[in-house]
C-alpha cells in the first residue's frame, strides 16, 4: 500500500519546510519554503559553509562598509540557498523579506525587487520565486503592488486570521501560508484544552474556513497550510491546495500507511452558503485587533523571525570581521 505521504500527494501539493537540501532530495516535494530561522539553522551545518563563504566574498566585492557588507551577504545567502533548492524542486521557492520591514511598504518593495534581480542575474526566472511577506496591512499592500505592477509572485506568511486571508485574496496574491500549529499553540496555552478531535483543531478549523471562502468566491490565491505540530493536523487538511511540512513530519508520513481521506474539496466549497466580506484598511485593522490570538501570534512571529535574522547577520558580521 502507498505511504500516507504518497496518498496525500494525490490531493495536495507537498512543500518542504526546510533549508536542508538533503531532505528535499529525499522526499521530492514540488516546492520549498525558507525563512530566517531555517536559513540560520542551515548555516550552522558543515555542508553549507561553502554557501556562507560565497556570500561573504560576494559582499566584499559589493561594498566596503561593514554594515553594508552584512546586508549584501545576508541577501546573497538567501539567494544562494534559493538557487540550490531550485536545482532539486521542480516548482518554486519562497524567499522571505526581512521581518523588520513588515510595516514598511516601500522598503519591502525595494527588497523584493532586489531579490528578484539577484535571482535573474543567476539565471533564475521570477516565475520560480515567491517573495514571502508578513501578513500585515503593509505587507499585503506590498504584495498587491508586486503582483499587479511587476508580475512578482508573493507568499503571505504569519497568517492567523480570516481578516488577513480576505485581504490577501482581495490583493490577488499568489499564495497564503496560514500557520496551523501556532494557532493550536495559542489555544492550548489560553484555554487549557490540550487535545482536539481531528476536524476540531483550531488551526485546522481556521484553514478550512479560509479554503472554503476562497473556493466559494473563485479566488485564485492558493492556500498553503503551514507550521504543523503533528500529522493529524496535516491529514485534517487533505485536499488543501498546498501543505508545507517539516522534515520530521514528512518522515512520519512517509513511514505510515494510514489511509488518507480528503476533507477539503473545491466543488463542495463552491456550493456552501458563505457570506462575502468587504474589507477596508480600518475594518481589517479592527477585525485583527478583535482577534487576540491573531494579533498576539502575528506580533510574536515578526519578533521571532526578526531575532533570527539578527542572529544570522551577527554570524556573517563575525566572519566578515575575522
Amino acid at each position: 500500500m502507498a505511504s500516507t505521504l504518497d496518498q496525500l500527494k494525490a490531493f495536495t501539493t507537498i512543500v518542504a519546510d526546510t533549508g536542508d537540501f538533503g531532505v528535499m532530495d529525499k522526499f521530492k516535494p514540488t516546492d520549498a519554503t525558507t525563512n530566517p530561522s531555517l536559513i540560520l539553522a542551515a548555516t550552522k551545518m558543515p555542508q553549507y559553509q561553502h554557501l556562507l563563504q560565497e556570500a561573504i566574498q560576494y559582499a566584499k566585492s559589493k561594498a566596503s562598509n561593514l554594515d553594508e557588507q552584512v546586508l549584501e551577504a545576508t541577501d546573497k545567502l538567501f539567494v544562494l540557498f534559493g538557487n540550490e533548492i531550485l536545482k532539486i524542486v521542480p516548482g518554486r521557492v519562497s524567499i522571505e523579506v526581512d521581518a523588520r520591514l513588515s510595516f514598511d511598504k516601500e522598503a519591502s518593495l525595494a527588497k523584493a525587487k532586489k531579490f528578484i534581480s539577484m535571482f535573474e542575474e543567476a539565471g533564475i526566472s521570477k516565475e520560480r520565486i515567491l517573495i514571502k511577506l508578513a501578513s500585515t496591512w503593509e505587507g499585503i499592500e506590498t504584495a498587491k503592488v508586486l503582483e499587479k505592477s511587476h508580475g512578482i509572485h508573493c507568499n503571505l506568511t504569519l497568517l492567523f486570521s480570516f481578516a488577513q486571508a480576505v485581504a490577501c485574496a482581495d490583493a490577488n496574491v499568489t499564495l497564503i501560508s496560514p500557520f496551523v500549529g501556532r494557532i493550536f499553540d495559542w489555544f492550548v496555552k489560553n484555554t487549557g484544552q490540550k487535545t482536539y478531535e481531528l476536524l476540531e483543531d483550531p488551526g485546522v478549523v481556521s484553514v478550512t474556513k479560509i479554503y472554503n471562502y476562497y473556493k466559494k468566491f473563485g479566488y485564485k490565491t492558493e492556500v498553503m497550510g503551514a507550521s504543523f505540530r503533528n500529522t493529524a493536523q496535516i491529514l485534517g487538511l487533505a485536499g488543501c491546495d498546498k501543505l508545507t511540512i517539516s522534515p520530521k513530519l514528512l518522515e512520519e508520513l512517509n513511514k505510515s500507511i494510514a489511509e488518507v481521506k480528503r476533507y477539503l474539496d473545491n466543488d463542495a466549497a463552491s456550493s456552501m452558503d458563505i457570506e462575502k466580506v468587504a474589507l477596508s484598511e480600518s475594518k481589517f485593522r479592527w477585525m485583527l485587533n478583535e482577534d487576540a490570538m491573531a494579533t498576539e501570534k502575528l506580533a510574536e512571529g515578526i519578533r521571532n523571525f526578526a531575532a533570527d535574522g539578527i542572529k544570522l547577520e551577527n554570524i556573517i558580521r563575525e566572519k566578515l570581521s575575522s
